[in-house]
Order: C-alpha cells, then structure tokens, then sequence
C-alpha cells in the first residue's frame, strides 16, 4: 500500500514535472517570438519615426516657401495698389488738361469764328463802297483771315511815277471812309511791279519805286484822309511777288499793283493762344 502510494506520487510529480517542461518550452517560445514582434514593432517605431523627422522638416521647409511668397504677393499687392492710385491719378490729371484743352479749343474756334465773320462783314462793306471801279482796276477778297484790295497802277499811277493819281485818290477816299469807321483794322500797304528794270533819278530799281508808292499811299491817308498812323505800314515788294506770269504784256500787267491789307486786330485770340 506504501508503494501504491508513492508510485502514485511519482506518477503525479512525472507529470508535474512535464507539465512544467511543456510550459517552460511555450514560454520560451512565446518570448522568441514576442521578441521577433518587438523588434519588428521597434524597427517600424524607427522608420515611423524617421519618416516623421523627415516630413517634419518638409513641413518647415513648405511653411518656410509659404511665407516667403506670402510675403511677396502682400508686396506685390501694395506695389499693386500704388499703381493703381499713380495710375488713377495721372488719368485724373489728363482728363483735367484734355478738358481744359476743349475748353480753349472751343474759344478758340468761337474767336475764329467772329474774326471771319468781322473779316467777311468789312469785305462786303468795301466791296460795296468799291463799286464804281471796274473789276480791272481794283479786286477785293478774303484770303487767311484777311481783306485784300488790289488797285492796279494804272489806277493809281502814271508808268515810272510814284505821285498817286486823281482817280487813284477817289478809290483810297473811299477806302478811307470805311476804314475811319472800322478802327479795330490793322492796314498794310504793299507796292508791287513787273520785273521790267527802272533806273530814273529818282528811283534807282523796281524796288526803290514800290517803297515810294507804298510810302505816298499811306501819307495820303494818313495826312490827307485822317487815318490814324498807328494803324498803317508801307512796304515795298518791288518785282519779287509776282501775282502772274512775268513773261506776258497782261501778266506783267497783273503784277504792278498796290494791295491794302487789312487784317482785324486779333488781340483776343493772342492772348488765348498765349495762355496756351
């Protein structure tokens, strides 16, 4: 019964004892392979945190771009801006010159507009008190803003004489009349000849004749005819402005003339092109 007894005891104390083995050798494996698994985890932890370290300084490097270009484009709207406020203004500033521009224009052409309508009103007059003349002797027309009355000499003067001719007054008395009622009249007389030469004792060429007979004209208005002097010039062209062809009898006929020019005074219109 003693042998039964221990038998039994080492039966169980066998069995213990392999239990325990097959549980040692389990936990043995269990820790090989919890180790494989550990260092798998920390080779993974490492790359996870490897990968992290790098995307981090990817992330510092993109917000570093970021703000660098933030930066520009807050520059560049600024500068933008700027612009926009030089360019509003210079357009500003155009518009005020282009409109102050039209509005000298427009008086401009309201100033040129009344000096035609004064040139051709005092036209008219003269032609009207021209009448009496013959279309060969005297001619009366506008040209640039002015009145023209071409007299031919043979109205005005003999051939080689600078003394004006009865006829030749009546025509400047009557000239004289309109222009005393139209002071606001600037008058120029011009002597003219053909380019047939002239040496006499008193006129030495073509030239020293237009000058006398010019010169003579504006005495009789001015001394004669009362004409204020301030208003009248004399000048003399001689045979260098032709009016037709010299080669002809009737062309050379054409070109011994005296004009009176009479040119509204533009005192108005001076002063608006000087404030230009």
């Amino acid at each position: 019964m003693h042998n039964a007894f221990l038998s039994k005891r080492m039966t169980e104390a066998t069995y213990q004892r392999d239990s325990m083995h097959l549980l040692n050798l389990a936990f043995n494996k269990d820790t090989t392979q919890r180790g494989i698994q550990y260092r798998e985890l920390e080779g993974n932890y490492r790359a996870l945190n490897a990968k992290y370290a790098d995307l981090t300084e990817k992330h510092k490097a993109l917000q570093s771009d970021y703000n660098e270009m933030n930066d520009k484009y807050t520059d560049l709207i600024r500068s933008s801006l700027n612009k926009t406020e030089q360019l509003n203004l210079a357009l500003k500033e155009k518009g005020e010159q282009l409109l102050a521009r039209e509005k000298r224009l427009a008086e401009l052409e309201a100033l040129i507009r009344k000096q035609d309508s004064i040139t051709n009103a005092l036209n008219n007059i003269i032609k009207k008190a021209l009448l009496s003349f013959n279309s060969d002797e005297i001619t009366v027309e506008m040209k640039n803003g002015k009145v023209y009355v071409s007299m031919t000499d043979k109205l005005l003067f003999r051939s080689g004489s600078a003394d004006v001719e009865e006829k030749g007054k009546e025509a400047i008395k009557k000239l004289a009349d309109v222009l005393n009622k139209n002071t606001d009249v600037g008058i120029m007389i011009e002597g003219h000849t053909d380019n047939v030469p002239i040496k006499t004792a008193q006129f030495a060429d073509n030239w020293d004749l237009s000058v006398a007979r010019s010169t003579n004209i504006v005495r009789l208005l001015d001394e004669i005819y009362k004409v204020d002097a301030k208003r009248l010039t004399a000048a003399g062209r001689g045979e260098y402005l032709p009016k037709a062809s010299n080669e002809t009898s009737e062309g050379r006929a054409k070109n011994r003339r005296t004009e009176i020019i009479l040119t509204p005074k533009l005192d108005e219109l001076y002063k608006l092109i000087e404030k230009r």
